[in-house]
């Protein structure tokens, strides 16, 4: 049977919930076809976040990647295209880490590309009615960070594999504290990453 990881976030930030968390959560155990959904929760701590996600990888032996971040200010599930090799956090991590204009790896490309099938999924999204778009930026918060060292560690490893970072909007829940915040239904996203394991699976 072939394996999914797929990661979600913990809280951070002040909010008490992330989407991203919960998201996976839903999905540990999820079958498609012959593949099965495992997940990790991922900590919001600069350098912690690629550790667990490594340990993930070593431990489970995925056929592919998928991780999950929450993205405040958008109103769609955005596939991010590129991971860029810089540290710049706007605020502390949940360790009070706060880095500014560092490379992640000094060693390392400026930059990897996903190796999801990325337009297939927003296609597939996209004809199911869930709001989607390719995106250029995964920032340069942990988000970025466990991006980039996803796809550093794959290939330093030669594992190739399909991987890469998918960052979704708030919960309902969560923009009701934050006017003018857009937001999406736990389900919704739900369905918008079993969508995205179908595509890459494919």
């Amino acid at each position: 049977m072939k394996k999914v990881l797929l990661t979600g976030f913990e809280p951070f930030g002040g909010d008490d919930v992330n989407p991203a968390l919960e998201a996976s959560r839903k999905l540990t155990g999820w079958t498609q076809g012959e593949a099965l959904v495992v997940t990790r929760a991922i900590p919001v701590v600069f350098g912690e976040a690629i550790a667990t996600l490594a340990a993930a990888i070593e431990e489970e032996k995925p056929d592919a990647v998928i991780s999950v971040g929450q993205a405040g200010g958008r109103a769609h599930i955005s596939l991010e295209r590129v991971a860029i090799n810089v540290n710049d956090a706007r605020m502390a991590d949940n360790a009070g880490n706060r880095p500014e204009d560092q490379p992640i790896d000094p060693k390392g490309p400026v930059a990897y590309w996903s190796t999801l099938p990325i337009k297939a999924i927003v296609r597939a999204l996209q004809e199911s009615g869930i709001p989607a778009a390719v995106s250029n930026s995964a920032g340069t918060y942990v988000c970025n960070h466990l991006f980039y060292g996803l796809m550093h560690y794959l290939a330093k490893e030669g594992l190739s594999l399909p991987a890469g970072f998918i960052h979704i909007p708030l919960l309902p829940e969560q923009a009701a504290k934050k006017p003018g915040q857009p937001s999406m239904s736990l389900d919704l996203v739900v369905r918008a990453l079993q969508l995205a394991i179908e595509i890459t699976l494919r």
